[in-house]
């Protein structure tokens, strides 16, 4: 017994025999449950940010390009009927490019299967391949790692942000694009 269908197959075909105990056994030695820790972690903004800078706010599952996220906040306060955001990203009432483009950090391997919870094992990912992933294994789903952006060739929007708060500072009164902005001057250095 090979393939997970196999061992399936064959632990059925043992039940049908009337022979629960070997049925079990079948499972327990060559497909054992084993069940997932709830993972419940939260980052802090320049936790993140030194992910999305290290990868450069590129989607790694996908190797697309990611906003840096207060970015997207600007433009719902600005356009809030052509780009609107919901707090519980509901998404009849969210702009989609807040799961398409806003990135967040995802574990390569899943804390609930055994994977550290460090930098090592982190990556940049959008909000959308991250809820996809869940606790998946990249070879369960048939993904592979793409390799980091550079910086040079995309930075997320982040310097186009520094400056728009740069003529705009009263931006800044609202607290999530604060936070932000203090993550990225203490990352980013500018």
């Amino acid at each position: 017994m090979t393939t997970k269908t196999e061992i399936i197959a064959e632990a059925f075909k043992t039940l049908r025999a009337g022979m629960i105990s070997e049925a079990k056994a079948i499972i327990s030695e060559n497909y054992p449950f084993k069940p997932l820790e709830k993972e419940g972690r939260t980052y802090r903004e320049h936790q993140k940010m030194k992910i999305f800078l290290r990868d450069g706010f590129i989607d790694r599952y996908s190797g697309e390009r990611l906003v840096f996220p207060p970015v997207l906040r600007i433009m719902s306060s600005l356009m809030p009927e052509e780009f609107p955001f919901h707090r519980n990203w509901k998404t009849s009432d969210c702009h989609l490019a807040y799961w398409h483009l806003m990135p967040t950090i995802d574990h390569i391997i899943p804390i609930s299967r055994g994977g550290p919870d460090e930098e090592s094992n982190w990556v940049c990912t959008s909000q959308l391949r991250n809820s996809a992933k869940s606790s998946w294994l990249l070879e369960e789903l048939g993904w592979q790692l793409h390799k980091a952006g550079d910086l040079k060739d995309w930075d997320g929007l982040l310097a186009s942000f520094m400056e728009y708060i740069a003529v705009n500072p009263k931006t800044l009164a609202d607290g999530y694009i604060n936070s932000w902005y203090v993550a990225a001057k203490r990352a980013y250095g500018k």
